[in-house]
């Protein structure tokens, strides 16, 4: 036992220092031949199965692994779950990424044109998925996207989804849409500059630049095309604004902000809901429903979601994510907001550990406010359940979670 773990802890060692184990891990060769029948129903040739199984080993220097013996390898902290909305909405770097997305906008202006005309979504938008998932191909990806998935299939926590998208990479490379050596990804085996899973590149990617091949990592036409498809069969609606950011009246109720609850942009208007900066909103949008959007409860910004931020939100399921998106979208398009940010500043604010989030979930869903997944993430049906439970008992109902509210409930709060 003792020698094992002590193996165990140079396989470690030798992983974080960049160093393999020179003995192959025998286990994790069998499970990846055991794969082989599924790769063949998939039209995966045997050669391509081969030649890239071949010697492979696990990558053990991987986050969010579960390995030998109960040692778990967190996974590097999300900015859009663990930061708090102005800590993540940074203006110097959204003001960096506007500054190089119009630069964009002008230099393939006639590319995404024909996006826009074929799919639908704004060459803005594109450019803002571009610039916050890889900042326009400066943050490029390092690891061996079938090495990534084959280890996060066998070692990861989401053993099934990442086993399938391994099989789906190994049918990428057997149609030759890439080589091998050039099939990079993220630690989490994202690929490309706009950072697709296999089975995303499978369903969405394009070959707008009619090479033959869909080629996401290198083609910027290709990925923005990609990424408007995508948005598109996400349900994509032209024309349509992501959001409005608005000012809310004094009495608004923050538990209603959860996106089953919506209304006519016109009706929440009249209920005193006025757009920030004066900004009018088209006469043909006012019939669109929204959603109320509070990021950080009444801490913060207050906005108007239409069905197209649920949309990008499809892209990153993070609320965060969705508004650096829209509104760096915003600052790229429009000149006259080079240098706005929102009208509304964000109070400062403490974002709750994980662990007590994930605790403050178990609470609420006891005691039937809450009826989604616990993970740990204020999200807007979390937010609207704890502005719930602050009504139930008599607490300043701002739909933000704090250590205050969580002593609150494991003291015995209804």
């Amino acid at each position: 036992m003792k020698f094992c773990c002590a193996l165990l802890g140079i396989v470690l060692l030798s992983g974080a220092l960049g160093v393999q184990p020179a003995r192959a891990d025998a286990a994790f060769t069998a499970f990846l031949q055991a794969r082989w029948p599924q790769a063949a129903a998939l039209g995966v040739s045997r050669a391509t199965f081969d030649a890239a199984t071949r010697g492979l080993e696990p990558d053990l220097t991987l986050p969010d692994l579960v390995l030998p013996g109960g040692a778990q390898k967190p996974p590097p902290g999300q900015p859009e779950f663990v930061e708090t909305p102005a800590d993540y909405l940074k203006e110097p770097v959204i003001e960096r990424l506007a500054a190089q997305g119009r630069k964009l906008l002008a230099q393939y202006r006639g590319p995404l044109d024909t996006i826009e005309r074929q799919f639908g979504v704004p060459p803005a938008i594109l450019l803002a998925v571009f610039g916050r998932e890889t900042d326009y191909g400066r943050a490029a990806d390092t690891h061996d996207a079938i090495r990534v998935l084959a280890t996060q299939a066998y070692y990861g926590k989401r053993k099934e989804k990442f086993a399938q998208e391994f099989l789906l990479a190994l049918k990428i490379l057997d149609e030759g849409k890439i080589a091998r050596p050039d099939m990079k990804s993220s630690w989490a085996g994202a690929m490309g500059l706009t950072q697709f899973l296999p089975s995303d590149y499978l369903k969405y990617a394009v070959d707008f630049e009619h090479t033959g091949k869909a080629d996401i990592w290198n083609s910027v036409p290709d990925a923005l095309a990609s990424a408007a498809k995508q948005l598109l069969d996400k349900g994509w609606q032209p024309g349509l604004h992501w959001a409005y950011e608005v000012h809310p009246p004094g009495n608004v109720d923050c538990t209603v902000g959860v996106p089953d609850y919506t209304l006519p942009i016109a009706e929440w208007l009249k209920r005193g809901f006025v757009p920030a900066y004066g900004r009018a909103i088209a006469a043909a949008e006012r019939a669109a429903p929204a959603s109320l959007l509070q990021p950080a409860g009444l801490y913060g910004p207050s906005f108007l979601a239409t069905a197209n931020y649920f949309v990008i939100k499809e892209y990153n399921f993070s609320d965060l994510y969705v508004l650096f998106v829209g509104h760096l979208s915003d600052r790229i398009a429009d000149p006259r907001q080079q240098t706005a940010t929102f009208e509304t500043p964000w109070t400062k604010v403490a974002q709750l550990p994980t662990g007590d989030l994930d605790r403050m979930q178990r609470i609420l869903t006891a005691r039937g406010y809450y009826r989604d997944k616990i993970d740990g993430k204020a999200g807007m049906l979390t937010r609207a359940a704890l502005g719930a439970y602050q009504k139930q008992n008599g607490l300043k109902v701002d739909c933000w979670p704090t250590a205050a509210v969580l002593q609150q409930m494991e003291a015995g709060g209804r």
